[in-house]
């Protein structure tokens, strides 16, 4: 086996991460001949520069401003923490009556969570949402026209936001790529950052719902404060010591 570089090895781990979803210290001290101790230097060193969040004996990577997962592969990582946090999501519906459900697999799933026996109309920019709504007798869909970006097939740019800001919506479930108390919730792509801004200014209400590798990820384009948070649904891998601080910022934090 040739040796590699230290950067040549981080770039291989971060590869790894990407596809995987996760990394572990001793397989990859194993697939890459190199010590432990190594590993976890170079984890160290990809941490500081944004692109893992290190765990207990691993790593995981950060979406970042120039990485952004696909939807088909957002649907085969963290799915039972994400279907827990989904549920506790569309239990915060209360009385509203137009929903903005976000593009993504959470909202997807905070959508097929939504009760089907009463009157709801659902903007949405997701074409999964719109088709996983598209049946319901009592669910009126409404889907914002744009460009559809192929990863998340999910419409951006101006004929979204523009169809958007013509709406008062009584709650609006929100994802993002990234949620930190010091930077809000942020996203890689400038359009999509767009759309979410604006459905945030368009609801009464908006709902964070979010897998715990999202907190304290931060992404190129910011498009709202946690303060502008009714409500923060994640699952309790997220720390409660955690939880409590962003609670402090202004909403309630919900830890399923």
């Amino acid at each position: 086996m040739t040796t590699r570089t230290a950067e040549e090895r981080q770039r291989e781990i971060v590869r790894a991460a990407r596809a995987t979803g996760s990394v572990d210290v001793t397989a990859l001290a194993a697939d890459l001949g190199v010590a432990k101790e190594t590993i976890r230097r170079d984890l160290r060193a990809l941490e500081d520069h944004g692109l893992v969040r290190r765990t207990h004996g691993g790593a995981y990577p950060v979406e970042s401003a120039g990485f952004e997962t696909t939807l088909a592969f957002r649907a085969t990582s963290h799915v039972p923490e994400k279907r827990r946090i989904a549920t506790a999501a569309a239990e915060l519906l209360g009385d509203a009556e137009t929903v903005f459900v976000d593009e993504g697999f959470t909202p997807q799933l905070i959508a097929e969570a939504l009760p089907r026996d009463r009157p709801l109309t659902v903007v949405t920019a997701s074409l999964p949402v719109a088709g996983a709504l598209a049946e319901a007798d009592q669910i009126s869909v409404l889907l914002l026209g744009g460009r559809v970006r192929p990863g998340t097939l999910a419409t951006v740019d101006h004929w979204t936001t523009k169809m958007l800001a013509g709406f008062v919506l009584d709650l609006a479930y929100i994802g993002a790529n990234g949620i930190s108390r010091e930077h809000g919730l942020t996203t890689p792509d400038p359009a999509v950052s767009e759309v979410k801004a604006q459905a945030v200014r368009a609801a009464r209400r908006t709902v964070f719902a979010g897998v715990h590798t999202k907190f304290g990820a931060v992404s190129f384009c910011r498009f709202a404060e946690i303060g502008a948070l009714e409500a923060v649904v994640t699952s309790t891998l997220l720390p409660a010591a955690e939880a409590h601080r962003y609670s402090l910022l202004g909403p309630q934090v919900i830890r399923v």
